[in-house]
């Protein structure tokens, strides 16, 4: 296991950058815990596989250096970084059985045969492949054959780190929540540092430590979970986790109040003067139905069986709201207010502290 430290970090795919635009991967300086797990999360094209890359080796940096518990590993080969990496396709070798292709990291480093054996069982059992030990890999469905990649980067357990890009793209979804919770466990057990790459939310937030969320080549934030729900840095956070994302209002903020939508909203803390373009950040969760506040219409009702959805339109805004199921929907609400807790206040897309973090 590794602390791995990003410095200075930035990459391009153009020859010559001339600006911070042409950088596919905008300036990073983090230290990554040693033995924490991690997800990096996006849209596709904001970095991550370049990010993964850079870190296992099969990408060179246009800037900065890396380092595995503080040892500049920048130039050094995949091979020397004791790093094991599963890709979003699977990596087998056809002609060899699931066993073998299982034992092969462990073989080319002359493990002894003993713990070999033991070792691929258990992996084998982790990844529901012991009933085919002794099949050739070739013939085998795309989905098995990345649960062997998967095995075969799990079954070392002195890597500086596991690296995983996408992995479970071409799994079932049943299989999905149960490698997801193995790789979950194998963490418990033994500490890896380990990296893991999505565009699923619900993937990087029931797999990970701390997810770190990437938006156009920069990391907009890195947190737990709960963390991310409750106090998204960047408006980009605050929409791409959560189920409908977060809602954003055009606002004017002032002390302890914000003008929305014609309506003041008490925000529960007060605020600086601030600039740029102003938004009100509130997750659905925190919208509330009422007879006051600001005007809303409710459009439609969705139940979703564990709660139900109500769509409004504020000024032309559409607008998502949480009930839980078997609540009743208020007859005549014309208005919706938010829960103090719930609200965040943004300057150009970041988040802005408030200077009190409560008023009572």
């Amino acid at each position: 296991m590794a602390k791995i430290t990003l410095d200075n970090l930035a990459h391009s795919y153009l020859p010559n950058p001339t600006s911070e635009e042409d950088f596919a991967l905008k300036e990073l300086n983090h230290d990554w815990v040693d033995g924490e797990a991690y997800a990096l999360l996006g849209a596709s094209g904001c970095g991550k596989s370049t990010l993964l890359n850079i870190i296992s080796g099969l990408l060179h940096p246009s800037q900065g250096r890396i380092l595995f518990d503080d040892e500049d590993v920048t130039e050094a080969p995949t091979a020397e970084r004791n790093i094991a990496q599963v890709f979003q396709f699977p990596v087998v070798y056809d002609t060899m059985t699931v066993r073998d292709n299982l034992a092969f990291p462990l073989r080319n480093r002359g493990a002894d045969a003993g713990y070999v054996a033991q070792r691929v069982q258990q992996i084998a059992k982790m990844i529901g492949m012991e009933e085919q030990l002794n099949r050739k890999a070739r013939g085998l469905t795309a989905d098995a054959k990345q649960k062997i990649s998967l095995g075969r980067g799990m079954v070392r357990e002195d890597v500086n780190a596991l690296l995983f890009d996408e992995p479970l793209t071409v799994i079932d979804p049943h299989m999905k929540w149960e490698l997801r919770t193995q790789l979950k466990s194998l963490h418990n057990e033994f500490g890896h540092t380990m990296i893991y790459v999505t565009h699923d939310q619900t993937e990087a937030l029931t797999f990970a430590d701390k997810v770190v969320v990437m938006y156009d080549g920069r990391v907009v934030q890195i947190g737990t979970p709960q963390e991310l729900f409750e106090r998204p840095a960047h408006t980009f956070v605050g929409y791409f986790i959560g189920s409908p994302g977060m809602n954003l209002f055009e606002a004017q903020v002032a002390g302890q109040t914000a003008e929305i939508a014609g309506a003041s909203v008490p925000l529960g803390a007060g605020y600086a003067p601030v600039g740029g373009k102003v938004q009100v950040g509130v997750r659905p969760e925190f919208v509330r139905l009422s007879d006051s506040g600001i005007p809303a219409r409710v459009t439609r009702v969705e139940d979703v069986g564990r709660h139900k959805v109500i769509r409004l339109d504020v000024a032309g805004q559409k607008v998502s709201a949480i009930a839980e199921e078997g609540a009743p929907i208020p007859d005549g609400a014309s208005h919706i207010t938010f829960d103090a807790a719930g609200i965040n206040v943004y300057s150009d897309d970041w988040r802005v502290s408030a200077k009190e973090e409560a008023i009572t």
